[in-house]
Formats: structure tokens, sequence, C-alpha cells
């Protein structure tokens, strides 16, 4: 068991982090997830990767801790329609990490986690629907409204990466 812990406990981390937002509270939640996957090895089924199937894990474990202790909002609260596009974009080739990240950072917490849940870990809508307990509809809105937000911070501090 500790070849496998070894083996994803840094992405795992990683993965907690982005959800949670701070290190420590990343590693408590990453190390309740491995106990959890541990004690549920036995209904792993091989339909997924053993990676994604512990990702899973971690993800949903992040979702309650942040459920418990950041008393988070309900996600689908006043998301009704998709934003249309605003008509320029990132200049992705230019934007230096850092910068990147610091954007994503400055996100409201439930734009970010759908943000990341989407463009970071790569769950497709269907995913995020179940993970999230949201609808198609309110789900495309929140990556929707993230991408938005996330070009308007952009925007806003760092207009030299906006493609004009």
């Amino acid at each position: 068991m500790m070849t496998v812990y070894h083996r994803y406990a840094k992405a795992m981390y990683h993965t907690a982090l982005r959800i949670v937002g701070d290190s420590d509270d990343a590693e408590d939640v990453m190390q309740e997830a491995f106990i959890k996957a541990f004690d549920k090895l036995d209904s792993y089924k091989a339909t997924a990767t053993f990676g994604a199937w512990l990702k899973r894990i971690v993800v949903n474990e992040s979702l309650s801790w942040l459920r418990k202790h950041k008393n988070f909002e309900c996600l689908s609260d006043n998301l009704k329609a998709v934003e249309p596009e605003t008509g320029f974009e990132i200049d992705e080739k230019n934007v230096r990490l850092e910068i990147l990240l610091d954007t994503i950072n400055r996100l409201k917490d439930n734009y970010k986690l759908a943000f990341n849940l989407y463009f970071i870990e790569g769950y497709d809508y269907e995913e995020m629907m179940d993970i999230l307990n949201l609808s198609y509809a309110n789900v495309r809105t929140l990556v929707s409204r993230a991408k938005q937000q996330l070009k308007d911070i952009l925007k806003t501090n760092y207009p030299e990466y906006i493609k004009k």
C-alpha cells in the first residue's frame, strides 16, 4: 500500500490543494481520501484507471471538506443562463504561469472549483454534474462564468495578456 501511496500522493495532494486552497488542509484531505480508498479497495472496478478512481475520491473528499469548513454556498444559486462570450481572448502562448495561477486563485470559490474541475482536472460536464450535484445547464453556466471572471481579472490586472 505504501507503494501506491507514494506513486499517487503528490498528484492527489495537488488536486486537493486546488480545491481547498490551503496546504495543510489539502494534506489532511488527501490523507482522508487515501484512508477511504484503501478501506474501499475491494469496490474498485477496472472500468477506470486506479488513478482516476482515486482522484474522484480526493475530489469528493475535498468538496466535503469545503462544505464542512467554509460554509460553501450552494453552487446552483443564481445559475440561470450562460452568459455570452465577450469577444476577447487570452493570449495563452504568452501568459506567464504564475500570473495565470494568481488569477485562478482570485476567482470566487465556486468559479475556482468549476474552473479547476473542468480545465485542470479534465472532468467533462456530465462528470461534473455527478460531482457537484448540479444540472447540465448549471455546470455549463458555472464553467462559463468562471472563464468570464478569469478573463475580467486578466483584463483588469494584466491587459497585456488579452488579445486585441
